[in-house]
């Protein structure tokens, strides 16, 4: 496994040759690195060498990592993309920056009582079970429209667009493409989404192509867990 430094170089050099391959400006896609079950040396090690948005699955791991590097906060940016249960959506809500993994209303309105009034409001994006697996969080595509109105009206919270975790397979380029329609649907709705998180290590070619605008990268960077 290549160096972090080189592994992150080469992984903003694939998001570039596939805006270019489609069209696209290179700044037009974001590189959330995903760090769950990385140490914080790793994600100091991402830091220093550029990277400045980083996904948590786990929200305990997350505060940790969160604290372990309070030095470089203001310059960081740290992305919930796991499930978030009712019970831990206070600490969520005073140390993220993001909450990728909404799916429910009731979460989304604890987020909102629960962010600090001298933070930014919390930047949100709905989680889609775009390939409808039972083991997979996140809203039916039908769904989407009605929760995203909903959240969009609360305060303290910013609508920020949407996530999926595609299957992998024959059914990922469908995936991709239904997630790009929903995507431009909440726009053209007038509910100023501008994110659409979709794409990770094996498919960021194949999500930029359909339209993404963040790619959620870890083991290519780190290595696999």
């Amino acid at each position: 496994m290549m160096a972090i430094p080189d592994s992150l170089q080469a992984t903003n050099n694939r998001i570039a040759a596939a805006c270019a391959a489609t069209g696209r400006v290179p700044d037009a896609v974001r590189l959330l690195v995903v760090s769950k079950t990385f140490p914080g040396s790793a994600v100091r090690e991402a830091f220093a060498a550029g990277a400045r948005a980083f996904g948590e699955n786990y929200v305990q791991e997350g505060l940790a990592k969160i604290a372990e590097l309070d030095d470089c906060r203001s310059q960081l940016e740290w992305h919930l993309i796991g499930p978030l249960q009712s019970n831990k959506t206070r600490g969520v809500a005073e140390a993220f920056d993001w909450v990728q993994s909404v799916d429910r209303l009731k979460i989304a309105e604890r987020l909102s009582e629960q962010r600090p009034a001298a933070l930014a409001p919390l930047n949100i994006c709905l989680q889609v079970n775009i390939s409808g697996e039972a083991s997979k969080s996140g809203l039916l595509p039908g769904d989407v429209s009605a929760l995203a109105r909903q959240v969009a009206a609360l305060p303290r919270l910013r609508l920020r667009g949407l996530m999926a975790i595609p299957e992998p397979g024959p059914e990922a380029a469908a995936q991709h493409a239904a997630m790009a329609a929903l995507f431009n649907d909440l726009k053209a709705a007038g509910l100023g989404v501008d994110t659409l998180s979709l794409g990770m290590s094996a498919d960021l070619e194949a999500a930029i192509a359909a339209g993404s605008t963040m790619v959620r990268v870890g083991t290519a960077i780190f290595g696999a867990r």
